[in-house]
């Protein structure tokens, strides 16, 4: 891509995720130049809406369309890697959805095709984007709070128990894990020296099979700790504190937090800081995805890998596994 030309962007689906990826661009002064769909109609009304350019007659066009250099897939996470394969295998750039793939055998393939095409793979994972949290890494690397101890994260809602619906339903990789628990991992990992080596767990699982709730303590070769209690069938508050030597940080409402608490230790001084805008946070993500294609930034893709592996271990150790996983 020459160095100041705009991405042509197209997307898959046309949910949530889908129109406030296609806002984000508006609000960037632009339009999508694509949408596909499994459902034409939806594809269609979808692009009345925001001015979309193409409308696919078969949605796996876009991986082959000369004319889009980018595609964002927002379908559910258990389709993932077949859109991967195709996106990267025809040298499209590709933002994903959290969680990216399945396990990490399945991101392996994903980064080894992205390498060989030459293309940028990112996860859409908010936090590695928002500006708050890029202005609490400066804060914490100033050492002016002193070391990272301890990260305690919570994070869960209360749904139903409806099986048919993707939340606990096994056949849409249902659980917590790779719906909530991604958010509560990847923020420990921004903060962290180094993934956690150490890794215990409890866990809850719904009449599915699927993790419903789990607490997962984490420890990394620093000795820095990470406790997490997550749940779909529990209301908690996005909480996450991260203590240090001289004070803490509190964040509410993550991931798409622009407001953070410091407490200074000995003063018990409170400041409260503010960073970036909750409802600009896919405007920051493409805005991040564009820079890394023209070389300019960095999407992370390593901690979306570290985070993965951890996901794929508890798993493991749950017994929780997926039909695509078991062919």
């Amino acid at each position: 891509m020459k160095e100041n030309k705009q991405l042509r962007w197209a997307v898959l689906g046309v949910g949530v995720i889908a129109n406030e990826m296609a806002q984000a661009l508006r609000a960037m002064g632009r339009a999508l130049d694509a949408v596909g769909n499994r459902t034409q109609e939806k594809a269609a009304a979808f692009a009345e809406k925001y001015g979309v350019k193409k409308v696919y007659g078969d949605y796996r066009q876009m991986f082959t369309d000369p004319d889009i250099d980018a595609v964002y897939l927002t379908t559910p996470h258990n389709t993932h890697m077949a859109y991967l394969e195709q996106a990267l295998s025809h040298g499209k750039h590709v933002l994903c959805e959290k969680s990216i793939t399945l396990n990490s055998g399945e991101l392996e393939r994903a980064v080894k095709l992205a390498e060989v095409n030459r293309v940028v793979l990112a996860e859409a994972m908010t936090i590695y984007h928002m500006p708050l949290y890029r202005v609490l890494r400066k804060r914490l690397a100033s050492g002016e709070l002193g070391r990272v101890n301890l990260i305690q994260l919570n994070f869960g809602s209360f749904k139903d128990y409806d099986m048919s619906n993707r939340f606990f339903n096994r056949s849409l990789a249902g659980g917590a894990m790779l719906d909530i628990g991604v958010y509560a991992l990847s923020l420990a990992r921004l903060f962290l020296d180094s993934s956690p080596d150490q890794v215990s767990s409890f866990v809850r699982k719904a009449p599915t099979g699927v993790d419903e709730s789990a607490v997962v303590s984490m420890a990394n070769r620093e000795g820095q700790l990470v406790s997490a209690a997550l749940s779909l069938h529990s209301k908690q508050p996005k909480r996450a504190v991260i203590s240090c030597e001289k004070g803490y940080i509190e964040i509410m409402e993550y991931p798409r937090a622009d407001q953070a608490l410091i407490v200074d230790a000995a003063t018990g001084t409170r400041e409260t800081v503010r960073a970036g805008r909750a409802d600009c946070a896919l405007v920051y993500e493409l805005e991040d995805m564009e820079a890394a294609v023209r070389g300019e930034g960095d999407m992370l893709l390593p901690y979306t890998a570290d985070v993965m592996a951890l996901m794929t271990r508890l798993r493991r150790d749950w017994g929780v596994s997926y039909p695509e996983e078991e062919l």
